[in-house]
């Protein structure tokens, strides 16, 4: 019988709406119900449209001080309590720390573990240092971004990854391959699926039922690559009603450039629906055509996992994590598409081209549902798991 292992989970994010969160909470519930003793540390407030789920092994510690992040005020910025967190991890006892944000909560479950001798393991979620590529344009800011990040994560004993494109990203970070490992990738998979397409839903949310659908989820900021997609649908949206028909762009989520984006694509039949979540959010995504995610900055993208169960083709860039959770390869069966986010015509071309073609999507469509059956949450949390028990020490 292997020794019990006891997991402390520090993490920054775990209300807000996105992958990470979800990715989390997945974790702490499926921890739950299979008797895995993990409990997860937070520090926040909770913002308008948020939760915290209310399970024995979540606990959110009020902060000191919180504000909205600087250039992302939809992110809350906060210092959490330190003393308090350090007493009841000492009482709780881990013999593995799972870091999963390298912010101030993060930075309590790095002294945590330090002081208590304990390993640590994380999981590098996000790419700040291309973040602050694409939020600041600034190579001081960049550097210094990748200095921190690799003086956090070399501490490590194991750093996880959900894509073998940021395993390499690691190692050019400066993280030794022997402490890279590969999570097995999964999400909910039961949250989603084209039963629940329902074309009344674009009623409710002030969108016309007819024309295609094109949708993107997720956080609504220029490290997306947002601006592209900006930029071409104006071209998308013409040369689809130059055939007849109509179309739409739906946008779920909020941040930073949602303002900017909304007036850009004014009179474009551009639709911002906000957060959504559980049984609206696999509803809306059921009931479009196309997914749309131009991110080059995604360590997986849970959101490509959600639309193809839900039985819509993606199109996604050729960089970053989304392309290895999608078939895309022309010679063989196809989910989805990984293109060059720089080639204006390829994206355009590929939007339209499927946009027109029904039968295609449709096949694409099907693909998806089956390549997703595999993704599973239960195998990943295995994995997980494996990791963790393999970290601790004798």
């Amino acid at each position: 019988m292997p020794a019990h292992t006891r997991v402390l989970k520090f993490t920054d994010t775990l209300a807000d709406i996105n992958g990470v969160c979800r990715f989390i909470q997945n974790t702490a519930n499926t921890a739950l119900k299979t008797n895995h003793d993990l409990t997860v540390y937070t520090s926040t407030r909770l913002l308008p449209n948020e939760q915290i789920p209310d399970t024995p092994n979540i606990k959110n510690f009020t902060p000191i001080y919180a504000r909205p992040m600087p250039g992302y005020d939809t992110l809350d910025l906060a210092i959490p309590p330190f003393l308090t967190m350090l007493r009841a991890a000492e009482d709780h006892r881990p013999n593995v720390i799972h870091i999963s944000t390298p912010g101030p909560v993060g930075t309590v479950g790095l002294i945590t573990a330090k002081l208590m001798r304990v390993p640590i393991v994380g999981l590098y979620h996000t790419d700040f240092p291309a973040y602050i590529d694409e939020l600041f344009g600034s190579s001081l800011m960049s550097l210094g971004a990748r200095i921190t990040m690799r003086t956090f994560y070399k501490q490590f004993a194991t750093v996880l990854t959900r894509s073998s494109d940021y395993a390499n990203r690691l190692e050019h970070l400066g993280i030794k391959p022997n402490r890279i490992e590969r999570l097995t990738p999964g999400f909910d998979n039961t949250q989603f699926s084209p039963s629940f397409r329902d074309p009344a839903v674009w009623n409710t949310n002030g969108v016309p039922t007819d024309g295609i659908k094109i949708i993107f989820c997720g956080r609504i900021s220029t490290e997306k690559n947002l601006p592209v997609l900006t930029q071409y649908w104006p071209s998308i949206k013409q040369r689809i009603e130059a055939t007849g028909q109509t179309a739409q762009l739906i946008i779920i989520g909020d941040g930073p450039y949602r303002k900017e984006m909304q007036s850009k694509l004014q009179s474009q039949s551009a639709h911002f629906l906000g957060f959504k979540h559980k049984q609206e959010l696999a509803t809306l995504y059921a009931s479009s055509d196309i997914f749309a995610f131009p991110s080059t900055t995604d360590t997986l993208g849970q959101v490509v996992m959600e639309s193809q169960a839900s039985g819509i083709p993606v199109i996604a860039t050729d960089q970053g994590g989304p392309k290895e959770v999608i078939l895309h390869d022309p010679s063989k069966q196809q989910t989805g598409l990984a293109l060059p986010i720089d080639d204006p015509k390829q994206w355009t071309d590929a939007i339209v081209d499927l946009a027109l073609d029904p039968k295609r999507r449709a096949a694409m469509g099907a693909a998806g549902i089956e390549h997703m059956k595999s993704f599973t949450f239960e195998s990943s949390f295995k994995h997980y798991w494996s990791i963790h028990q393999n970290a601790r020490k004798p």
